[in-house]
């Protein structure tokens, strides 16, 4: 490494003096605190996450419980609507989206150089603002009037009905737990997109950036668009419900249609604003395993951003089975298969930075590979389901369902532990047991294909999802199905094991055990609490420099020093 500009003298004093850990007090108690450490509330959003991941995941052994015979013998039909309902709730507000922004806290600001977020106590609020709606949420469903029947989505007029009269019935908190959801991730939209344009370190120009924080903009950029409108829909669905009024009630003027438009604006974007984050990691992970630069680094930031403007305009085609106009099916049809083109030139440059690379088959790279895998399949049926005949062929069958968990689980939840198992050791101060990390690897991947496989083929053949009984011609494939769901859940004890057991007493990490490039890296294990608290670096080139004779320039000696300390 070279400099532009005179280093100042180094004295080694700076690698052997402590640091402070991030969020002192150096306890466990930090975590239970209005704490404005990024670092710290990026750990807190992920614990919280991974609880609700353990609540989700029970929910859906329940229901593979349920679907392993034909008949509904093991829980009433409406409690399984009610189990169906909030298994899909907590598993999207209640783990992913907090979990990324996790991600999001971790790694934004050492990634670009800032000392932490642009807003500490905002970031703090919008961290709080989880268990509370988690609280709320999970009250809706042991409450009177849950929202069992009107599915995950709460489409009116079967979310405005209030048969018992109570003011306060399991609906109303639900709805009232997901605007607090909305209102608590726009809260960290404006902080992190803030963060990235006014914080980043000197000369870190937008193409010297990680993808990782071009993919956290893009979709960031998603919630603050799309959010307000799912927010404010489901305000108008609070006051139908409980204060009387008619946004929704055909009897009283409204149109029940308003809502699916309002509620599919955003959430169909809203897999988007889970997925741009993992095609980040997997574009973080792929250079570093494969000891090459990422392929088409500046045509991979800018998809990023054409994903992000075509995910605005497809979300008709989720109500084309619902008396939506030709010529509307038409156009969004269109919009739909044309965001294959952005999603795969990333693919394409994946693909390509791993040919002819020295690859190393960690942990995190087998779950990148998983991932990348599993999501090309589900960008096939993504076309598929993008198709008018098909999509009301299909609709609202299983062939869905796989799909859709194809994306969300065994690509999303792919690449969230792939970042855990890569960063864990920056953050924690502790390596990982990659033994452990293997068998966690080798189970889900198994499970997750003996779940989800089966789902598109009984979809085909015509078996229609949310029902708790089915016909026995579709048995073997709910039998393979839950099968695998069971083995899902036995995966998730090595991943614990493996979790709890290195935080506690793993290898002391290295600053750099991946021999990665990028700021973060420069950075003690764990970082200290203002991350680059003595100089901050000023970056000269790319963040992908991996063969190449100037792979990262910094005009900071110490830095330089801890890189080659750590290898």
């Amino acid at each position: 490494m070279t400099s532009t500009t005179p280093a100042p003298a180094f004295d080694p004093r700076v690698l052997r003096a402590p640091h402070p850990v991030p969020g002192a007090p150096n306890n466990w108690r930090r975590f239970l605190s209005f704490n404005t450490d990024a670092k710290v509330i990026g750990l807190q959003y992920m614990i919280t996450a991974l609880f609700f991941l353990l609540v989700g995941g029970l929910l859906s052994m329940i229901m593979r419980g349920e679907l392993i015979t034909p008949a509904a013998d093991l829980v009433d039909p409406s409690v399984y609507n009610g189990l169906y309902t909030m298994h899909g709730t907590v598993m999207l507000f209640l783990f992913l989206f907090p979990i990324l922004n996790g991600f999001n806290n971790l790694l934004i600001p050492p990634m670009i150089g800032a000392p932490d977020m642009a807003f500490p106590r905002l970031n703090a609020a919008a961290f709080w603002m989880v268990p509370v709606f988690g609280v709320i949420l999970m009250a809706s469903f042991l409450v009177p009037g849950g929202p069992s029947g009107s599915g995950w989505w709460a489409y009116p007029p079967q979310s405005i009905q209030n048969p018992l009269g109570h003011f306060i019935n399991g609906q109303f908190l639900w709805i009232l737990a997901v605007a607090l959801s909305g209102i608590s991730s726009i809260m960290g939209a404006v902080n992190f997109i803030t963060t990235v344009i006014r914080l980043r370190a000197p000369g870190m120009g937008w193409f010297r950036m990680p993808i990782f924080c071009w993919t956290a903009v893009a979709a960031q950029t998603i919630q603050l668009i799309g959010l307000p409108v799912l927010t404010a829909g489901a305000v108008l669905l609070l006051f139908d419900l409980s204060f009387g009024t008619s946004f929704y009630r055909p009897e009283g003027g409204g149109d029940p249609m308003l809502y699916q438009h309002f509620f599919w604006f955003y959430s169909h974007p809203a897999v988007y604003v889970m997925a741009l984050p993992v095609f980040g990691i997997f574009s973080e992970l792929f250079p570093v395993y494969a000891r090459k630069p990422l392929f088409g680094y500046h045509v991979v930031a800018i998809a990023s951003f054409g994903i992000t403007f075509l995910s605005l305009i497809v979300w008709v085609h989720h109500m084309f089975y619902s008396g939506t106009p030709q010529w509307m099916r038409n156009l969004f049809m269109v919009t739909t298969m044309l965001i294959a083109v952005p999603t795969g030139i990333k693919v394409f440059a994946w693909i390509a930075t791993l040919w002819r690379g020295k690859l190393r088959l960690t942990t995190a790279m087998l779950f990148c590979l998983g991932g990348v895998f599993n999501f090309i399949f589900a960008g096939i049926t993504g076309i598929m389901l993008a198709t008018v005949p098909v999509d009301i062929h299909v609709g609202n069958t299983y062939f869905v369902v796989g799909h859709f968990h194809t994306v969300i689980f065994s690509t999303i939840t792919y690449g969230v532990f792939a970042g855990i198992y890569h960063w864990f050791p920056k953050f924690t101060g502790r390596m990982m047991y990659e033994g452990l990390g293997k068998l966690h690897f080798v189970l889900t991947f198994i499970g997750s294909q003996l779940t989800f496989l089966p789902m598109h083929a009984a979809g085909l053949l015509g078996m229609p999802r949310r029902v708790a009984s089915y016909d026995p011609e579709f048995a073997f494939a709910n039998v393979l199905a839950s099968l695998g769901a069971f083995l899902l859940g036995v995966a998730t004890i090595p991943f614990l094991l493996n979790l709890v057991s290195s935080w506690v007493r793993g290898e002391k990490a290295p600053p750099n055990p991946w021999h990665a490039i990028g700021l973060e890296w420069l950075l003690p294990s764990p970082p200290p609490a203002e991350n680059f608290e003595h100089d901050v670096p000023t970056v000269v080139s790319g963040p992908y420099g991996y063969g190449l004779e100037r792979p990262l320039v910094l005009d900071q000696a110490r830095y330089v020093a801890r890189a080659a300390q750590g290898g």
